[in-house]
């Protein structure tokens, strides 16, 4: 099979500009089926090429078989047809570099095709792979109809390869389709890097005659490089000269190729460089990288100027030389630590590495590196280790084998001491009574590392206790030789001195109330000689303490608690502690902390909408609280109290009033407990509620007289049935703050229907200039709530094509998608605006309309249906919060279910998601996004559906039900999520 090649010269586009060729190693990957077809020539002589660009041209007038090349714009996008097996679609941007390159053989299209295909990269780069059979996705299920090539519009943001086998009824033969989908290349070429290597792993000399040696040179780059060998200024050709060998090795990063020197001859100890060029693609040139090879060239070898190991007492100098014994050319070193980098205090100076008045923060690994490209680097490390002691402890510890808990003459008797030290095993241990040092004997026994308690521990152990044994002991620890200071702890050993330890709570300490946001301790009483730290836990093993940790030490048996939260409410466990004391059986209470609130209330706040004259009711729930009895309950209406019967304090609060145009605001009920008051907030009004712009007119801008313009705005009414009766709508239309236009529309008798749409033409616009647009529904009373859309009327700069585009607020940085998800910037998608005056945990809500299945049956055996809910999300930024996908299924009282939930950064592409549902009734799908901590947190999605039955990895259009098609479930040709729409969405 042939491999084609094509540069393309296109001489009627003043924005092409062809830079230069690609490797010929990418060619096997483009090659095309063994047959071309009269369809696919039509490609070009019938023009068969639409594309939504304006610089598409009408036909590229000439083409040649080159190789494909790099096409570098500054302007907007492009795409050409380059001949009859190959088209190229490149859309980029100034200064982006990109290759869009599809083979096919055939003319087959079909417009919603859903290619599946895998994205690969070598390095965090792109690179060419060979496809694998297996990789291939897609079911052919159907013949497709010929026609022309669809080609569409993508935002270059990944790699991936597709190979596919379409069927063509033109020709009525399956053809194979090769190619790349949505490629964006960042032209970049890095400096080279050329290491030299010899046969013999273990050298012990220098590179001299008869000995073989390999040149590496390894590149990042993209497109991938061109590597050039020479020798001295002469170019290094394998076939001219047999004792080189050229080649690329296998499993390497990056592009590689290699240079073998065999059996080096005297011309061979030279200087040698690697070129490396991408043609000048973008204007890059070519980078190259010089190595003398001569019969001195060694690799690197490095001596410490101390051992391995190095301690040290805290405030002295370490000063480490790591010292080139050999290696031609001169190595360079460098130094680094593990963990972590080196410290800022750290000085490097040539080879030594000098540290200053050290402190236990600067131990770890030193690791000293010496490199010069000749072989491995040399490598060698030494660990510093600053000595530190802290947190020392002692236990008394009765003689176990008879169960006391006390000191007893005639039995034994146990003193143990430990420290926390770094080094551990470098601790020197000391014990005296009462002043002298005390020495292994028949009654006395020392242990420098006790194996029956924890590590590093040091025990005295008193056989057969005597009256003369009774003193005072003392354990002193050091490190010998060092200015670390000693420590010290003395224990007092006599029948009296020692007893064990009781605990206890004071009066009322069993249960402790506090509320919530106050401060309080709960109190453990300790008594015993001598008494032993409190340890503080919580019952349910699996909660941790306000510190984190699962356990807090009390010197004096007090845990104080501050800023008190409900999530502390529980048992705690107060336990005396095994050390600094009697090493016994440990004493434990239980305290009960009782935290409490205020009424949790549901609703926090709702909009009440009714007609006038009619009854409205109002009901507060208490979902919760602590204490659970209420103690007043009392209702206010634009902040006057409203006198009614005291209401009974157990049931669920409600108010019952007719609604008038004199009693419409703001109505409050006020539930309170002992912790305080909740209330809930009910705006009550019959007023219209907000219109809802529909955004996804046809060729909304019209041309008229004048080079004047009009704008077809185009609107639905949020339940106008549930309000006092819509007359009309008040339009407001203003350019720079400044009114244009202010109108009352009379519907002339004709009430606005839920989901149907109404429509205003705006008059008198000019190019290019940006409206706002205020729409208020008109009651017979008054204003309904206001809607305002914002849009703009331009002249497109290359095809004076009218475009209407609405307009975005002012997009943050760093965060949110550059395009929709199928990669066009003039697509539209929803997403939530992050900056100010949102704060953290602001939320907004995005709900699909109520789908009502409770006519469609499930399959055999089962009552319910499953559907398949699929969208894109994008959630890019470092102040990334949480999006909730949420089911609302519809019965007695609606219940929402999490179903998906992501927070966090999750990378600067488009993801896709689904999951299956199985609904019990009538649902709604719900989006929420919480804004996380500051303004880089925009959370975006796109192309959302919902089908019937259960996903599949990949759904094609053949095999889904699409929303608003004619399988569609009922009502959800309402639901816009196919997102052809730009939808701005406010937190509430």
């Amino acid at each position: 099979m042939s491999s084609p090649s094509h540069l393309l010269k296109y001489s009627q586009s003043p924005t092409l500009d062809i830079i230069g060729q690609s490797a010929g190693h990418s060619s096997s990957l483009l090659s095309p089926s063994d047959h071309t077809t009269t369809g696919a020539r039509s490609l070009l002589e019938d023009n068969l090429c639409p594309v939504h660009s304006p610089q598409t041209p009408s036909k590229a007038t000439h083409c040649e078989m080159e190789r494909p090349s790099f096409l570098c714009f500054s302007q907007l996008p492009v795409a050409v047809c380059v001949n009859v097996n190959t088209l190229l679609i490149v859309w980029a941007h100034s200064p982006v570099c990109a290759l869009y390159s599809a083979l096919f053989s055939s003319t087959a299209c079909h417009p919603q095709l859903n290619l599946s295909s895998s994205l690969w990269s070598s390095n965090g780069r792109y690179s060419w792979r060979a496809i694998r059979v297996q990789d291939m996705l897609l079911e052919i299920k159907e013949d497709l109809e010929s026609g022309p090539l669809c080609c569409r519009e993508r935002h270059l943001a990944e790699v991936n390869l597709l190979e596919k086998h379409l069927f063509s009824t033109r020709t009525d033969t399956w053809h194979r389709v090769l190619g790349f989908d949505s490629v964006r290349w960042l032209p970049d070429l890095d400096t080279p890097v050329l290491t030299v290597h010899q046969t013999i792993s273990d050298v012990r000399g220098s590179y001299y005659q008869e000995k073989t040696v390999f040149l590496r040179c390894t590149v990042n780059s993209n497109p991938p490089a061109r590597f050039i060998w020479k020798r001295g200024n002469m170019l290094i050709e394998q076939s001219k000269d047999n004792g080189v060998d050229i080649y690329e090795p296998l499993y390497t990063q990056g592009e590689t190729k290699v240079l073998k020197l065999k059996n080096l001859r005297p011309k061979d100890f030279a200087d040698y460089t690697c070129q490396v060029s991408v043609r000048n693609v973008c204007n890059i040139e070519d980078r190259s990288v010089t190595f003398r090879l001569t019969n001195a060239t060694t690799p690197p070898t490095i001596r410490m100027s101390v051992n391995d190991t190095v301690v040290m007492d805290p405030g002295q100098d370490v000063i480490i030389t790591c010292e080139v014994t050999a290696g031609f050319p001169p190595p360079t070193v460098t130094w680094s630590r593990s963990p972590g980098p080196l410290p800022l205090s750290a000085q490097v100076k040539g080879q030594t590495l000098i540290l200053r008045a050290v402190t236990p923060a600067d131990a770890g690994f030193y690791n000293c590196s010496a490199v010069n490209n000749v072989g491995n680097p040399a490598r060698k490390n030494v660990q510093l280790v600053v000595r530190s002691m802290s947190n020392l402890t002692f236990q008394i510890t009765p003689d176990s084998n008879k169960d006391g808990e006390s000191i007893q003459m005639g039995r034994d008797l146990k003193l143990s001491c430990h420290v926390d030290a770094t080094p551990q095993d470098k601790v020197n241990y000391t014990w005296y009574k009462n002043g002298a040092p005390v020495f292994n004997s028949d009654s006395l026994i020392l242990l420098k590392s006790d194996p029956d308690m924890a590590p590093g521990t040091s025990s005295l152990e008193i056989l057969d206790m005597k009256f003369r044994d009774v003193g005072i002991y003392s354990c002193v620890v050091n490190f010998p030789g060092s200015r670390v200071p000693e420590l010290r702890v003395d224990m007092n050993i006599s029948q009296n001195s020692v007893s064990p330890p009781i605990l206890s709570l004071p009066p009322g300490g069993q249960m402790v109330s506090v509320r919530e946001g106050g401060n309080t301790d709960l109190v453990c009483l300790v008594d015993g000689k001598p008494p032993p730290p409190v340890l503080w836990s919580r019952m349910e093993k699996d909660l941790l303490m306000p510190n984190g940790r699962p356990q807090m030490e009390a010197a004096d048996g007090r845990l104080r608690l501050r800023n008190v939260s409900r999530d502390m409410m529980g048992v705690y466990r107060c336990q005396t502690a095994p050390y600094n004391g009697l090493n016994i059986k440990k004493r434990e209470m239980n305290v009960q902390l009782n935290v409490q609130y205020p009424p949790i209330l549901d609703p926090v706040y709702q909009d009440v909408r009714s007609r006038n004259y009619q009854m409205v009711t109002l009901r507060c729930s208490v979902l919760r609280a602590n204490p659970p009895r209420l103690t007043d309950i009392r209702w206010f209406r634009n902040g006057d109290f409203i006198r009614m019967p005291m209401p009974d304090l157990k049931e669920t609060p409600e108010l019952k009033f007719k609604l008038e145009p004199t009693n419409n605001g703001s109505y409050e009920c006020r539930v309170s407990n002992s912790a305080g008051t909740s209330t809930c907030t009910f705006n009550v009004s019959a007023q219209p509620y907000n219109a809802e712009f529909y955004y996804d007119t046809p060729n909304p801008v019209r041309i008229l007289k004048g080079n004047n313009y009009s704008y077809n705005l185009q609107w639905t009414q949020k339940d106008p049935e549930a309000t006092d009766r819509i007359i009309g709508y008040w339009i407001n239309v203003r350019k720079n703050k400044q009114n244009l236009l202010s109108k009352q529309m009379d519907l002339k008798g004709k009430e606005p229907e839920k989901g149907v749409l109404l429509s205003f033409a705006i008059t008198d616009l000019r190019i290019p200039l940006s409206y706002e647009v205020r729409l208020a529904p008109s009651p017979p009373t008054a204003l309904g709530t206001m809607s305002v859309a914002s849009f703009s009327i331009q002249n497109h700069t290359h095809t004076q094509d009218l475009q209407i585009t609405f307009a975005n607020p002012k997009r943050s940085a760093n965060t949110g998608p550059e395009t929709d998800r199928s990669g066009t910037k003039e697509g539209y998608y929803m997403y939530i605006e992050a900056s100010r005056p949102r704060v953290q945990g602001d939320k907004a809500r995005l709900l699909s309309p109520l789908f009502n299945v409770t006519s469609v049956r499930g399959p055999k055996g089962s009552g319910r249906v499953p559907y398949c809910v699929s969208f894109y999300y994008h959630m890019k930024g470092k102040h990334i919060g949480t999006l909730n996908v949420l089911l609302r299924v519809r019965s007695i009282a609606s219940v929402d279910t999490v179903l998906w939930s992501k927070s966090g950064h999750q990378g600067p592409d488009w993801r896709k998601a689904f999951f299956d549902i199985s609904p019990s009734g009538p649902f709604q799908i719900v989006f929420e996004g919480i804004r996380g901590p500051s303004f880089e947190g925009d959370i975006a999605i796109d192309d959302v559906s919902i089908t019937l039955g259960k996903c599949k990895q990949e759904n094609t259009v053949a095999s889904a039900v699409l929303i608003g098609g004619s399988s569609s479930l009922p009502l959800a040709r309402w639901l816009t999520f196919g997102l052809s729409c730009f939808m701005w969405l406010l937190f509430r």
